[in-house]
Order: structure tokens, then sequence, then C-alpha cells
């Protein structure tokens, strides 16, 4: 899909936001995020990532997700990119300090039309995921349509975002959103809706998962049906105790 200027005025304009946002954030983006960035370990787990596999984030942020990724999986390359240039230099920096650098190669990138494998050489990913970063792209939805289409055959698409809280009392739930919003964070209502019809151009099986009261939400677009652990049942207290504890 080719871009316009407009759409080119409008991504250099989101890159520059991003860069103001976390030019300070990213010194400890990690340490806070963790707070409440829940599910995150629990999607790359499930990603079931091949030995010798290919691996792509969209969003990379500090590199926290590739790193984590890497050590799970010590015989596979990772790529990541990042609009945000202040980011990717907190990322450069955290994979540098860890035995996987060799293995993890980064990119400065817009999600909605960023070619990667042309960029890294590659002819295609066996795994692609998005970490909390749907909620924050404008173009949502073509970024998550143009990611599939960077999948080798048999390759699967992951997903952890927030969700639509429905679980939650109306107060709480409108107290996050708004909260969130402060970050440039939009929980995305028609997520399940545009997997799904994804889902039906492609072939591929959606299965989702909803953690805390529908606070977040694990998703997946594969061949087949790869079913996502499942988090214990507990209260909305329960959750938050345990995903909180350091």
């Amino acid at each position: 899909m080719m871009r316009t200027g407009t759409d080119n005025m409008a991504a250099h304009g989101h890159a520059a936001m991003m860069n103001r946002v976390y030019r300070r954030q990213r010194h400890f983006y990690d340490l806070t995020r963790k707070y409440y960035l829940f599910g995150r370990d629990t999607m790359l787990e499930a990603m079931a990532i091949p030995e010798g596999g290919r691996v792509l984030e969209v969003g990379c942020g500090t590199g926290r997700n590739l790193a984590a990724a890497a050590r799970r999986t010590p015989h596979a390359l990772f790529y990541g990119f990042d609009i945000s240039t202040q980011m990717l230099e907190s990322a450069k920096r955290n994979i540098h300090r860890g035995n996987a650098a060799s293995r993890i190669f980064l990119a400065q990138g817009d999600a909605e039309s960023f070619d990667a494998c042309a960029h890294f050489r590659v002819g295609g990913f066996d795994r692609i995921f998005l970490s909390y970063t749907v909620s924050m792209i404008p173009g949502w939805q073509q970024a998550v349509r143009h990611a599939l289409t960077q999948l080798k055959p048999g390759g699967s698409l992951h997903i952890v975002d927030f969700g639509a809280m429905d679980g939650w009392p109306g107060f709480a739930r409108s107290a996050m959103q708004h909260w969130l919003a402060r970050f440039h964070v939009t929980p995305r209502e028609g997520l399940h809706q545009h997997l799904a019809e994804l889902a039906h151009e492609t072939g591929l099986s959606l299965h989702t998962t909803r953690l805390g009261g529908g606070y977040a939400v694990i998703a997946s677009l594969a061949p087949g049906r790869q079913p996502i652990p499942q988090p214990a049942r507990r209260s909305a207290i329960d959750w938050f105790a345990q995903a909180t504890h350091p």
C-alpha cells in the first residue's frame, strides 16, 4: 500500500509526539509498566517460538519483550522496530547489556507501512507480535493488517493490549480510561471485531482470552487453533495483587 504525502506527514507527526512522550519516560518505563502492562509474558510463552525461527515485534519500545523472548528461545532470531527514536536508544542500550545482542536487530519505522521483511532482508517472520502498541497507533487497523502481510506461511500474529474493561464498575472503567488517555493510550473496543474479520479473510483461527475482567486481552491469529494459557480464576482484587507483586 503506497503512502501519500499526507500519510507521511501524519507518521512524522506521530513520531515526534512519541519522542516527546518518551524522552524522559523511557528511563523508568520498564520499572513502572510492570505494574499495569499485564499479560506480556503469558503471550510470549503462548507464541511457541520455533527453534531457528524469526520473530518480529511491532513497536518494540525499550526492547524488554525482545530480550525476554530471546532468553526463552536461544536459537531464534529477533527483530523489532519502533516509531520513536528515543525508545530505540533505550532498546539498543538494554539489549546490548544482555547475552542475546547478536540475535536481536532493531530499526526505526511506522507500524502502518514499515516493510520489515525488506529492511531486515528476510523472507518473512514465523511470529509477529504487538505488545500494548495497538492502543497507541492511530491507524491501528492498518497496522495489524500490514503485520499479517509479513508473516511466513504457517506463521502467527499475537497481540496483548488493554481491553474494554467491561467487567469493571463504570466509575472504575472511566477513571482508568481517563488516566490512560494522559499517556495517549486508547483501548480499542473494535479490536476483536477487526481480528475476526481478518481471520475470515485469511483463513486463520482467532483465539482470545481476557484478563482481569477485561482489563487486558491476549489474542492470536494462527493456522489451526493454538490455545492461550488461561490464568487461574480469581477476584479482581486478587488478580491485581498478584500482577503488581514485585
